[in-house]
């Protein structure tokens, strides 16, 4: 009898889509060929979920739970918004982020939920996708805030301040979308990232060197305080800057975290006539 290797399991689970366990099987029963295994998992009704995982699931909900310092927020993704309003759907994502909160795990593949997803997968007849979590545990006081439709979701740790002043800083957060607590918290490769592109762009300009570093460096700190929290305005008094609004309640923001659902999934355009064309072999 043929052993069945991890990498033989792995190749399987990319050619199929389908659960490390039901391929580990698959290739046991198939005295490891690898076609055969193919062909088998076919005839199964878990291929029916394997058929799907191509797809592009760039829709879906947020959901967070929070209880005192400790929270979690996860993403989970379908095709289409009329999926994601499903009761069932909408009963697999309170599933995954009660796992994930209980469990204190964000690895999604050690959750243990790819079965109740495979067959989720087969009633609702969409590709669907634990995409991410964040967990926070043990930081002060966990705020979180969920926008209305369930696409955008904030989780902030702060210390002091009330639990009102945390929902408004929250909802900012969700609408302004800033990358980092401070312009401290920058990452050093994205500041060079944005100082390589002033001063390409104002080496055209005509001017001194010197002054040409000093344009480079002002529209550097124009760029950190528009990403960063505390120098932005309040979305509800644009005439406050956060970090200011935090002081006068002796407050501070340890770090948050902001998801939006489908951000950064390219969703492939159908063409519905070209579609059409393919169809009729033209």
């Amino acid at each position: 009898m043929t052993a069945v290797s991890a990498l033989m399991v792995k190749e399987l689970r990319e050619r199929t889509g389908l659960g490390m366990m039901d391929c580990k099987k698959a290739l046991v029963d198939s005295d490891g060929d690898m076609e055969v295994a193919i062909e088998n998992l076919r005839k199964s009704s878990g291929m029916k979920a394997a058929k799907k995982a191509g797809r592009i699931a760039s829709d879906g909900l947020l959901s967070i739970k929070v209880d005192g310092g400790t929270g979690v927020i996860v993403e989970v993704n379908c095709e289409t918004d009329f999926a994601a309003r499903d009761d069932n759907f909408v009963a697999f994502v309170k599933t995954v982020t009660d796992k994930v909160f209980e469990s204190r795990e964000i690895n999604i593949e050690a959750l243990g939920l790819e079965t109740e997803r495979e067959n989720l997968v087969q009633k609702i007849g969409e590709n669907i996708s634990i995409r991410r979590a964040q967990l926070f545990k043990d930081e002060g006081t966990v705020v979180e805030y969920l926008h209305t439709n369930g696409r955008i979701g904030v989780m902030l740790s702060m210390e002091g301040g009330s639990e009102g002043l945390g929902k408004d800083v929250a909802m900012h957060i969700a609408a302004m979308n800033p990358t980092v607590v401070s312009s401290e918290d920058a990452p050093a490769d994205l500041v060079a990232k944005e100082r390589e592109i002033y001063t390409a762009q104002a080496q055209d300009s005509g001017k001194p060197p010197e002054i040409v570093e000093k344009m480079i460096d002002g529209r550097i700190r124009k760029y950190l305080a528009e990403i960063s929290l505390l120098e932005q305005a309040f979305v509800k008094d644009g005439d406050t800057k956060i970090g200011a609004l935090l002081k006068k309640e002796g407050a501070a923001v340890n770090r948050f975290v902001r998801y939006e659902v489908g951000e950064g999934i390219e969703k492939e355009e159908e063409d519905f006539a070209a579609e059409v064309q393919r169809q009729l072999g033209n």
